[in-house]
């Protein structure tokens, strides 16, 4: 199972929308087929949605024709405000644009440009999955033997070029040889825990139960959950955290029974020039999301709804943010500079 390959002139992506169900994967060659891809969900996560368009971009370079150097670089920029036009709230998407931008700028001529972002959209991949293992290592210490974990939506290979965020810690756990048992939230309304968490967990061999998300309470009542760990679409000058909705409503559970709640996510995620949460658009997305499971319909004609995709954690409520570049603990005041100085 791979969520990305670049093929030289081509990208194939697994179709995430089909998971469990079916696994399916398309092959593009045309960049306007990746936009859709990211709008429409047949790739999502934060870190991967970067990945994408860095393929993406590239791919544009391949297909752009121009004798003009001034033009093909024009081309180019279309191609990533196109990008960048997909999906407004996860930060590592106008990360990798910028990275990919900024080749743009710097290539001498026009192959020089279509081999500099070839190379940049391959390096965006590696470095992804090199990060989430340091994350996973960085964090794997915050996990005991025997540990239940809870987490939210899906933070693991799919969500990343591969391994993992808060799942690559879990996976990094394991690997130590610790046992640890997953408990994966549902994740309504695009059901990414139930879909995809899970999925790619029993398919690990990763011991994994799955709970309705209004059920997280209960099994922290109960003492069932020991840890929270949860991946993030971007973090805050301050440490704040926006990650899929529902992730802030669980923090103030674990806040509440005192268990502790880590954040997992690479530096690309970090976004110093906001300073707090609050600032951050949240996307809204269609209402069929909830008004249907698949093609059935569950909600009345008439009534109004609301579907944002996000929500915002405090960073008072995270014990912890774990990045490859180090550990921010107790976040609440300190932010992210640290992580971003080393």
């Amino acid at each position: 199972m791979f969520s990305i390959k670049w093929n030289g002139d081509s990208v194939t992506i697994l179709d995430q929308r089909l998971l469990p169900g079916e696994e399916v994967y398309h092959t593009y060659r045309h960049f306007s087929d990746l936009v859709d891809a990211i709008r429409y969900m047949e790739v999502r996560g934060a870190p991967l949605i970067g990945i994408t368009a860095g393929m993406g971009i590239a791919l544009a370079a391949q297909h752009v024709i121009s004798d003009s150097l001034v033009n093909f670089r024009d081309e180019l920029i279309k191609a990533c405000d196109q990008f960048a036009a997909t999906r407004p709230t996860a930060v590592n998407l106008f990360a990798a644009i910028s990275r990919m931008k900024k080749k743009i700028n710097e290539g001498r001529d026009i192959a020089d440009i279509r081999q500099l972002l070839e190379k940049e959209a391959l390096a965006l991949y590696a470095e992804d999955i090199e990060a989430n293992k340091t994350i996973g290592k960085n964090g794997s210490r915050f996990l005991n033997d025997g540990d239940v974990v809870l987490t939210h939506c899906n933070a693991g290979a799919l969500a990343t070029g591969g391994y993992g965020t808060a799942l690559g810690v879990i996976r990094s756990a394991i690997e130590e040889g610790k046992k640890i048992q997953v408990y994966a939230c549902e994740t309504r309304p695009y059901l990414q825990g139930a879909r995809l968490t899970a999925w790619e967990l029993v398919r690990d061999g990763i011991p994994v139960t799955l709970i309705t998300d209004s059920m997280s309470g209960h099994f922290m009542r109960t003492g069932v959950i020991k840890k929270v760990i949860v991946g993030a679409d971007r973090i805050t000058a301050n440490g704040d955290v926006v990650n899929k909705i529902g992730t802030y409503t669980l923090s103030v559970l674990a806040r509440e029974h005192k268990i502790p709640f880590y954040v997992a996510a690479p530096v690309s995620t970090l976004d110093p020039a906001t300073k707090t949460g609050d600032e951050v658009t949240i996307e809204e997305r269609g209402v069929d999301e909830v008004a249907y499971i698949g093609d059935k319909q569950i909600a009345p004609e008439g009534v109004f709804i609301r579907n944002p995709a996000f929500d915002m954690t405090p960073a008072r409520n995270i014990a912890a943010i774990i990045t490859d570049k180090g550990v921010i603990e107790n976040p609440a005041g300190n932010g992210i500079a640290k992580a971003l100085k080393q």
